[in-house]
């Protein structure tokens, strides 16, 4: 089968195509001038200039690949214009979704976030949990709006659509968020940690990366939702591990919530004023989400697509890893 994939190029992206290349599959990978594109040549990946905001490119791109993967989204916790997040992951995704519709294509898999679920009343929550009220930062919410336009396509165009809902994703070569908490840690760079207590599932993100490849496989399984991930760590247990694998003490000082969290809203607005990001990653929808944390059951992925989650440490050890090695 011929896929496009969008995201090609981001963390998720690059293992997934990795995994790919070893099987039949041919790729078509969207790709802006700007991007990284190493690892897609190195794995013979066909490149295709484009943006998922142009419809253009992606009619031009898409034509002749059976399949569809969305992973292009914005991924973080704090933006200068906070209108990219609706941009991209709402307008971005009806783009792929409806160009996807009128070609025809027989499988799209678009890869979300368990963060769009906010705070179910079930714990830890399934596929079929209803959502909570709230979302806890702009990625969560525009995911989310995102994630609707796909199912209404799906409900009244009969959109072919699978979609995957990973945990806090881990491993090498991450430069977004928890990869940037991790290397903040080895690096010495934090002068107080805080938030302890909040419970996290997690997974490896090669994990992920396999996860999609079998649901994208798999037969029919269209309308099908699978969440990925497993294992569940308090905060304070990921950065004892984060400690302990790396051989580097953490930072002597603990913040009490209540004051972290005024930290987080006096850096968000200096990083506001000055468009430059928060020090120490102190983003007020980073540090809202972590302080909330979310438990989830993984356990279809496994039952149905046959996923061996990877224990958390060894992701843990392939990130610190690929921070120590460099480029």
């Amino acid at each position: 089968m011929r896929i496009f994939i969008t995201g090609g190029t981001g963390f998720i992206g690059t293992h997934l195509v990795q995994r790919l290349a070893l099987t039949q599959h041919r790729m078509a990978c969207l790709v802006r001038k700007t991007s990284n594109v190493s690892t897609l040549n190195k794995v013979g990946a066909t490149l295709v200039t484009g943006d998922v905001m142009d419809r253009d490119s992606l009619l031009q791109a898409m034509k002749g690949c059976c399949g569809v993967i969305n992973l292009a989204n914005v991924y973080s916790f704090w933006e200068p214009d906070r209108r990219v997040y609706r941009e991209v992951n709402v307008k971005g995704t009806r783009n792929v979704m409806e160009v996807a519709l009128e070609l025809g294509v027989s499988k799209v898999l678009h890869v979300s976030t368990a963060l769009i679920y906010g705070k179910p009343a079930d714990v830890p929550f399934t596929e079929e949990s209803p959502v909570g009220p709230a979302r806890f930062c702009e990625y969560a919410e525009t995911k989310y709006q995102g994630d609707l336009i796909a199912w209404e396509l799906c409900e009244k165009k009969r959109l072919p659509l699978v979609m995957i809902y990973p945990a806090a994703v881990l491993g090498s070569g991450d430069s977004k968020a928890t990869g940037q908490l991790i290397q903040d840690l080895i690096d010495r760079r934090l002068p107080a940690t805080a938030f302890h207590g909040p419970i996290v599932t997690w997974v490896h993100v090669r994990d992920v990366a396999e996860a999609i490849v079998r649901a994208m496989d798999k037969e029919d399984n269209l309308g099908e939702k699978y969440l990925v991930g497993k294992e569940q760590l308090s905060i304070g247990q990921f950065y004892r591990m984060v400690s302990e694998i790396s051989g580097v003490p953490l930072p002597r000082f603990h913040l009490p919530d209540s004051l972290a969290m005024a930290s987080a809203r006096l850096l968000t607005w200096l990083a506001d004023l000055t468009k430059k990001p928060p020090l120490w990653g102190m983003a007020v929808d980073e540090i809202s989400t972590i302080k909330e944390g979310f438990r989830l059951d993984g356990s279809k992925a496994e039952r149905e697509l046959g996923v061996i989650y990877t224990p958390i440490r060894l992701a843990i050890e392939g990130a610190i890893a690929s921070y120590r090695e460099g480029p």
